[in-house]
């Protein structure tokens, strides 16, 4: 999907497509969403600008995060996106010069879409291609900080659960802080790629006092935001210990009782045995009373361990 727009008294106005080679002209911002390979020749052949492939935008390496040319510069900047239930780091390569900005990414981005629909119902002062930049970095470090609150809850109700033990299947508490776990990873790697980007327009000297100001803001937000995210990651380790250490005590219970029962039972067992050999030579089968004195020798072996082991503080 190939969508343009202008920007008209301060205010964001897409621009309609049409078969007229000169109709991005007036762009100021080009979005390419999973872009087909004619819209992608038509953006190259009216900006002259070589748009790179997909498989380019989510290299990680420092040296392919950021290309400088001699009309501008490309940042992959990396945001989150939900698919179902789950997050996932999508890369957005942003293609800079004086004139426009480029941004061209595999999925629909929600932090983009939110800045066009926001430009077109209130007017923006800076329009310039940098300032969009700064702009989306604004709205993407916010979106980060609401989704570490909400895991910060989220991880505080699971600690609740474990420790007031209201939902007795661990395994499924397991689950869920593996999710957080998995959410909080992906929130740093975020934080440490918009942390990566702002130190890199920071070095331009193309910057507005403004622009200045708000990269500077954002980088003390990132840093107060990776504190936090670090403490979660420790927290979200103690809870997995914690209920790891739940079922170990559980698993110990059943084997506990399974041990009494085998000790407390042998004894009996054994005198059962003697008794049941059945051999001609013995006296005992010959006595009345000898069948209720062996059950009650059964029980009084078997009682004895249990009274021992109850005084002793094992059970």
């Amino acid at each position: 999907m190939l969508a343009a727009y202008k920007v008209r008294n301060n205010f964001l106005s897409p621009i309609t497509p049409s078969t007229d080679s000169n109709w991005l002209d007036d762009a100021i911002w080009i979005d390419l969403v999973n872009p087909t390979a004619e819209e992608i020749k038509t953006v190259e052949i009216s900006t002259g600008i070589s748009l790179p492939n997909v498989q380019e935008t989510e290299e990680l390496e420092a040296s392919s995060h950021y290309e400088v040319y001699s009309t501008g510069f490309q940042i992959n900047c990396s945001f989150l996106l939900k698919f179902e239930e789950i997050y996932s780091n999508i890369n957005v390569a942003f293609l800079c010069n004086a004139k426009s900005l480029i941004t061209l990414s595999t999925y629909e981005i929600p932090t983009i879409r939110f800045l066009q629909k926001q430009w077109q119902k209130a007017p923006r002062e800076n329009s310039d291609p940098v300032s969009m930049i700064i702009a989306l970095h604004e709205i993407k470090i916010d979106k980060l900080a609401d989704l570490s609150e909400g895991a910060h809850l989220s991880i505080e109700k699971i600690s609740h659960q474990i420790f007031e033990r209201i939902n007795s299947d661990l395994e499924v508490t397991i689950n869920n802080l593996s999710r957080q776990d998995d959410l909080n990873g992906k929130i740093h790697l975020c934080l440490m790629d918009g942390q990566r980007d702002l130190n890199f327009l920071l070095r331009r000297e193309q910057l507005t006092q403004d622009n200045l100001n708000s990269a500077n803001d954002m980088q003390e937000d990132i840093k107060t935001l990776l504190t936090h995210n670090t403490f979660l990651s420790e927290r979200i380790d103690f809870l997995l210990n914690a209920a790891l250490g739940f079922i170990n005590i559980e698993q110990n219970k059943i084997i506990k009782i399974f041990s009494i029962a085998a000790v407390v039972l042998m004894p009996p067992t054994v005198i059962a045995s003697i008794y049941g050999m059945n051999f001609h030579f013995m006296p005992e089968l010959s006595w009345p009373w000898g069948y209720p004195l062996s059950l009650l020798l059964m029980i009084l072996a078997g009682v004895s361990p249990y009274i021992y082991f109850k005084c002793k503080g094992w059970l």
